[in-house]
């Protein structure tokens, strides 16, 4: 089972690159010379960006690249970027279908993840009025405050007996998430007094595997015939936590439902959902906490 199995996906491969080179010539920028079928994933190596640079010295500051059957063009000048993304912004605004934007973002539904068009417009312009406005960040700033004493508090509680040494980047952190959680939803789960060691500790949990996913390379991202094999079991991972942080984030929403005194961003939400139910729905909602969050 296992050699047919191999041999199976030994033609699969080769009938991909057979395929990739009677592909005809397109007119590209620059590159290195690639490897059939893997094209120049061999390249990459960490760090990146000191990898790309140095590429870009040898073939210039706009080049192509191939990552199996997905062509890449790597910019790396101010001039070049400010090309792509102010005068050529709308041809460039798509982002590939990749197998996260499925499962861990509602299926290219959240701002992060959804193609350019009349629903991301939307949703930008959700963000821009009823999120990040001045009005709407004002209404917040008693947050911020109170966030600010606990982070001092702290601070002062480490250094009460002395001079003491304080590891500050896990304590802006805290503060930092905080700021973000009450504003979306009126809760603290990072540092000390929490709402709810239990539930803090599954939201930390759940942000900390959404990370560890977004970050490994999905074989059908890169290779699309071979969407179906599921490697190391990374869909099922994908749509395991789906659920569970979907069902995190919906009880958050049905607390605000049930309590319409709450002031965050998703009571707001919850008030236009009212007006609009069929956009404001709540798979929308929990897109943008999401995103916003993570």
């Amino acid at each position: 089972m296992e050699v047919t199995f191999g041999l199976s996906l030994l033609c699969l491969l080769l009938a991909i690159g057979l395929k990739l080179l009677r592909q005809p010539k397109k007119n590209l920028p620059p590159g290195p010379p690639g490897l059939p079928i893997i094209g120049h994933l061999h390249l990459l190596k960490n760090p990146i960006h000191r990898r790309f640079h140095k590429l870009s010295q040898k073939y210039g500051p706009v080049m192509s690249l191939r990552f199996g059957s997905r062509f890449v063009v790597v910019v790396s000048t101010p001039e070049a970027v400010e090309e792509c993304f102010s005068k050529n912004d709308v041809v460039l605004a798509n982002r590939p279908p990749f197998l996260n934007g499925k499962y861990l973002n509602y299926n290219f539904t959240t701002l992060a993840s959804a193609g350019y068009g009349d629903h991301w417009r939307n949703l930008r312009r959700l963000s821009s009025i009823e999120i990040f406005s001045a009005t709407r960040l004002k209404s917040f700033l008693d947050i911020r405050k109170d966030e600010v004493m606990h982070l001092v508090s702290r601070l002062h509680h480490v250094s009460k007996d002395g001079f003491a040494k304080v590891e500050l980047r896990s304590l802006f952190l805290d503060e930092t998430f905080n700021v973000i959680m009450r504003m979306m939803a009126g809760k603290r789960y990072f540092g000390e007094n929490v709402d709810g060691a239990e539930e803090a500790a599954q939201f930390k949990q759940h942000m900390q595997d959404y990370t560890a996913l977004t970050k490994v390379t999905n074989l059908g991202d890169l290779f699309p015939l071979l969407g179906f094999i599921d490697i190391g079991g990374l869909r099922k991972k994908m749509i395991d936590l789906s659920e569970k942080f979907d069902l995190f984030l919906q009880r958050i929403i049905d607390e605000h439902r049930s309590d319409k005194t709450r002031n965050s961003m998703v009571s707001h939400l919850l008030q236009l959902q009212e007006t609009q139910p069929e956009y404001y729905s709540d798979a929308i909602i929990k897109g943008l906490i999401l995103v916003i969050t993570l």
